[in-house]
């Protein structure tokens, strides 16, 4: 599978809205597969692709 997933997110976990394998990173635009997700904004509802672009975010 090659899909967008669509997510809610919630604080300590997600919520698959729609299927997929993989979402969209918020500042790098890199795709990040669903099994290795594992930073994200609840707020904002934006995923990230490490704690960088996490720590990217927080800076703005």
């Amino acid at each position: 599978m090659n899909k967008l997933a669509k997510l809610k997110f919630l604080p300590n976990n997600f919520e698959i809205i729609e299927a997929g394998d993989h979402v969209i990173c918020a500042i790098s635009g890199k795709k990040i597969p669903l099994e290795k997700l594992n930073y994200w904004n609840v707020e904002d509802q934006e995923a990230y692709y490490s704690y960088i672009e996490a720590s990217v975010k927080k800076e703005k």
